[in-house]
């Protein structure tokens, strides 16, 4: 698994943390690690994006991004907003390509969900993936609603032929609900994907060090960590 992608079901479900934690359980298992952001949006030039919020946070990463623009919005727009050129899929594809010969595991995070714009003719991080013929890791939040926008994503990857490797919960709420402790269990069935990970909430604000530390105890032993999915299961049942 030299290239793996990462997307989510939708903004602000961990993705840029997930990414961080599956970057610091395979630093922590000997492999060196490269991080490409698509395409930043909703920073300026001289603010640091969500590559290199990774590398802070798991440490000796390289960290890239194919092209940045300054407005919050969805790639495409952003760029034409901002009168620049967009990021096309062959252009992500071409640079995991490239770290993908000097690294032994290259995270392609995208922006928003799987089928967020990057251009005006509809290029996606799907593309992108189905380009570079890579494995995809979804970031899904915990609670309700997630098992529509899980379940979405996932058939648009079957549809192409993409391989979804897995789910990973972004944040796990301290106080789980009963919609999230159901989750657990639904989200295996409604994704086709096994359940890799879950983040607990606020594990982004958690000190680098600590969050190396912790970050294999997050993730199952398919992303290089040592987390039981059953186990977890089983002490949150409803």
């Amino acid at each position: 698994m030299p290239v793996l992608v990462i997307t989510g079901t939708g903004t602000e479900v961990g993705k840029t943390v997930a990414t961080a934690a599956v970057a610091a359980a395979a630093l922590a298992a000997g492999r060196s690690v490269a991080v490409l952001k698509a395409a930043q949006t909703g920073v300026r030039p001289d603010e640091p994006g969500d590559a290199a919020e990774v590398a802070r946070l798991a440490g000796t990463v390289r960290a890239e991004e194919v092209a940045r623009y300054p407005e919050p919005l969805a790639p495409a727009t952003a760029a034409r907003r901002a009168g620049r050129a967009p990021v096309r899929p062959h252009e992500v594809a071409e640079a995991a390509a490239k770290l993908a010969a000097e690294h032994d595991l290259v995270l392609v995070e995208g922006a928003g969900g799987l089928l967020v714009r990057f251009d005006a003719t509809g290029g996606t991080l799907a593309d992108a993936a189905g380009l570079l013929a890579a494995p995809v890791l979804l970031v899904a939040s915990a609670g309700l609603g997630t098992l529509n926008t899980t379940e979405l994503t996932a058939r648009e990857l079957r549809n192409r032929g993409l391989d979804l490797v897995g789910v990973v919960i972004g944040s796990w709420p301290d106080a789980p609900d009963l919609a999230s402790r159901c989750n657990l269990a639904d989200l295996p069935d409604v994704s086709g994907a096994p359940l890799l990970g879950a983040l607990p909430a606020g594990a982004g604000s958690l000190a680098p060090a600590d969050f190396r530390t912790a970050a294999p105890t997050w993730l199952a032993p398919r992303l290089d960590g040592t987390w039981d999915a059953e186990a977890f299961r089983g002490r949150q049942a409803p």
